[in-house]
């Protein structure tokens, strides 16, 4: 199942964005073996809740013994994609860095996933989602005009700026591959995501159509049309009708088409702010979703993670699905013709070491789970 049947990618165990690029391609089809430390354990509870994981077998090897690293480099030599997220340098002492395994595989792919990339100042020092974002000015853009930043979880840096840019450098470099026939390394830094995802904003700023502060742009908020709005029972509407057409129907549906001031005046916005608010405040999130149903308004309910499954657009197109009853996003995007599915269940680490191991035609098995340089969980 998917467009990546066939693909065989070796991932390095880590957190964060290295495991949900790994995710994104075990859901694509690509045939994903996870390497876990012996006795390792998740992070966010029990392993089969641990939906990063999900989609790949797991093997337990320990990189610090010497016939561990030569299980990697075996399977590196049978991959055409190899993952990692440490630290840069840390690969190349265990082992397993892109010069050992490129010298046994030169059509292989090497991503490599970082924060702060593999060279530079930074490059070696410890770091999280939030000081990431912080400093290529995403973070600063976040939150109320007049207030502090506001933390987006870790959806900007780590898996927008850090995974995606992973999978898509992954998937760019093996098509080049196929047709120089060499492999190369692939440095995902978040920084860079994350920067590279602004490109349209600093086009802006540039051009003086964005002030470089929060709370008072197009798109943050500060236009009234493009806003989160309290209902009657502490819920909230966001808002976002952009184009004036759009801004008439939210208009027309609240009741007030003939009260509200012009929008194009930016004197205005202060009152039209207060005209939206007062009027969203009186009725329930529900009714406001019954009264922009099917509209070209651009109201939609802010729901919570547990609630947006039962959304029923998202439950019409598949959107979550569920399995051994967790709700979980379905794999994504669509193909037409190969698509992708749910694979595996999150994987108890070591849990398929035998079984993988034979399957990628790794040889002396049994002789690596004796010497310990592997582990069957």
């Amino acid at each position: 199942m998917g467009p990546l049947q066939g693909l065989r990618v070796v991932e390095l165990a880590g957190i964060g964005p290295g495991p949900f690029a790994a995710m994104l391609l075990a859901d694509l089809g690509a045939d994903v073996l996870r390497i876990d430390r012996p006795g390792a354990v998740s992070a966010f509870g029990p392993a089969e809740l641990d939906l990063l994981a999900r989609g790949r077998r797991s093997v337990a090897v320990d990189l610090k013994h010497p016939a561990g690293s030569a299980t990697v480099l075996a399977l590196a030599e049978r991959a055409d994609v190899l993952l990692e997220g440490f630290r840069p340098g840390v690969a190349e002492r265990l082992g397993v860095g892109p010069d050992a395994c490129l010298a046994r595989n030169e059509r292989l792919v090497y991503g490599r996933m970082t924060g702060w990339g593999q060279d530079g100042p930074l490059a070696r020092t410890a770091g999280h989602d939030l000081g990431y974002i912080a400093v290529t000015g995403a973070l600063a853009a976040i939150g109320r005009a007049g207030g502090p930043p506001q933390v987006p979880v870790n959806l900007v840096g780590d898996f927008g700026g850090g995974a995606m840019y992973l999978a898509v450098g992954v998937l760019a470099a093996l098509l080049e591959s196929r047709v120089s026939g060499r492999g190369q390394v692939v440095d995902a830094a978040i920084v860079d995501g994350t920067a590279h995802l602004s490109t349209m904003l600093h086009g802006m700023l540039a051009a003086g159509r964005w002030e470089d502060r929060r709370g008072v742009n197009l798109l943050d908020g500060g236009a009234p049309w493009y806003d989160v709005y309290e209902t009657a029972d502490g819920g909230h509407l966001a808002v976002a009708a952009l184009e004036p057409e759009f801004h008439a129907q939210l208009l027309d549906r609240l009741g007030i088409a003939a009260d509200a001031p012009d929008r194009d005046d930016p004197a205005n916005w202060p009152a039209l702010r207060a005209l939206l608010a007062g009027t969203i405040r009186r009725r329930t999130r529900a009714e406001w979703t019954a009264v922009f149903e099917g509209s070209d308004a651009c109201a939609a309910p802010v729901l919570t993670w547990s609630e947006a499954h039962e959304h029923p657009h998202l439950q019409a197109r598949g959107t979550y699905v569920e399995r051994d009853g967790v709700p979980q996003p379905a794999p994504a995007p669509r193909f037409s013709r190969t698509p992708g599915a749910l694979g595996r269940p999150p994987a108890r680490p070591g849990g398929h070491t035998r079984e993988a191991l034979t399957d990628w035609g790794v040889p002396d098995v049994d002789a690596l789970l004796a010497s310990g340089a592997v582990h069957q969980a």
